[in-house]
């Protein structure tokens, strides 16, 4: 692929468009980004906050830790963060400069102001609508469709900005209609290393950190020394071990930064910290391990463009058979056995649901990167999963279309029902 082809240059934009910095589970930012967003419009803390959710962002938000607020959990307390102490302009990383007197600002703030959460009205998957009032002054901001894409501004009245119905294909990112298998291992082979390096490093160096506290603190549930201590260091096991524990971390309220992939933290640290274990075991160059790393990235990307962000399909399915078939790259694998690997994969753990980010995120994880590394495995020994076996159709491009029908569509109401379940419903 040429450098002066216009999917060479989508492929960079890309990368750049999802390999982005966040602390914290994305839902609750995105939340807490809008609360201080709206905040600074506003001029002043409000006096009150409503919050109108999509379900999905419910799911998401109920049973996880919002990083810097001292353990809290939860809308309100994502919604808070960000009004009483987030910084807009770092976006996903709003609320990462709190102080220790703001974390008891918080907290007091939830306790002496009326926080509201409601249903958001309408069938929009990611959608939530802050609003802010102090005294005689309201601001109304919904952001929709993915973490960042504020749709609609609004000042006692008056509109500020209003983007207009769109949705998530046309929302602003580039078309992700570029992106197949053959593609992107053609991205991948011909690539300059030097046009991702800045950005797939970095996904490196955050990712494999909050790996290793997630080893040496004690997180969630552990799942990764649990797997490390009953299962053993085989580099089949690290690579699980490692990218759980990162989760851990994660899930349950470390304050270090992640780059995420397709909007998620969870998705960034599987696509990334496996491929980084096996490319160390296998002494790679470092730039075969960054197009490894960029070629799961990608590969996660175009799986789960035809889901969606959010959905009852978990997402650690994508992005663990995307590290799974950039480790068949690392040993050798091009675009049959990357093919293969991934259809292979996607047949053994497709349908693991979504049932918000928590802990148990870690131990989905875990069989999501065991699931790409037995796919790769199982096509090197000439064994495969084969057309009009349950979802697997013939060709890479129609088992992925397969998966998108599935995670957007067939899951809907299991997506629903499992709301109904978290929420008491």
């Amino acid at each position: 692929m040429d450098k002066i082809d216009t999917r060479y240059r989508n492929f960079i934009q890309i990368l750049r468009e999802e390999l982005v910095p966040a602390m914290g589970c994305t839902e609750p930012v995105a939340i807490a980004y809008g609360a201080a967003k709206a905040r600074e419009i506003l001029g002043r803390i409000p006096d009150k906050i409503r919050v109108e959710a999509s379900g999905n962002i419910i799911k998401n938000v109920k049973s996880v830790v919002v990083p810097n607020t001292g353990g809290l959990k939860g809308i309100e307390a994502a919604a808070a963060a960000g009004a009483v102490a987030g910084n807009a302009g770092k976006i996903l990383e709003v609320i990462s400069q709190v102080t220790g007197a703001q974390k008891t600002e918080i907290r007091n703030y939830l306790d002496s102001h009326e926080i509201t959460v409601n249903p958001a009205e309408g069938d929009v998957v990611f959608d939530i609508l802050v609003t802010l009032t102090a005294g005689n002054d309201t601001v109304r901001l919904r952001i929709s469709y993915y973490h960042t894409n504020i749709v609609f501004v609004e000042k006692n009245g008056t509109v500020l900005l209003k983007a207009g119905e769109t949705s998530e294909t046309a929302s602003g990112l580039t078309s992700r209609s570029c992106l197949t298998v053959d593609a992107i291992m053609d991205f991948i082979e011909t690539m300059d290393v030097d046009d991702v390096r800045e950005l797939v490093q970095r996904q490196i160096d955050y990712n494999y950190a909050i790996a290793q506290e997630g080893m040496n603190g004690n997180w969630g549930a552990n799942i990764g020394k649990v797997l490390r201590e009953y299962y053993g260091s085989d580099i089949k096991i690290r690579a699980r071990y490692m990218a759980a524990a990162g989760s851990d971390a994660r899930m349950s309220g470390c304050e270090l930064p992640v780059i995420i992939v397709s909007g998620s933290g969870n998705q960034g640290i599987t696509a990334s910290v496996p491929v980084v274990e096996y490319a160390r075991e296998l002494g790679v160059s470092h730039d075969t391990m960054l197009r490894a790393v960029a070629l799961s990235d990608l590969l996660t990307i175009h799986m789960k463009t035809g889901i969606g962000r959010l959905s009852a399909y978990c997402g650690a399915v994508s992005a663990g058979c995307g590290a799974g078939a950039a480790i068949a790259y690392l040993n050798g694998g091009r675009r049959k056995e990357v093919a293969h690997t991934l259809v292979n994969a996607l047949a053994t753990i497709s349908g693991m649901i979504c049932d918000g980010a928590k802990p148990s995120c870690a131990a989905k994880i875990a069989a999501a990167v065991d699931a790409g590394i037995l796919g790769y495995h199982m096509f090197k020994n000439s064994q495969q999963f084969r057309d009009g076996e349950g979802i697997v159709a013939k060709g890479v491009e129609n088992t992925i279309s397969n998966i998108g029908r599935l995670g957007r569509f067939g899951m809907r109401e299991t997506d629903r029902e499992i709301i109904r379940i978290m929420t008491g419903n």
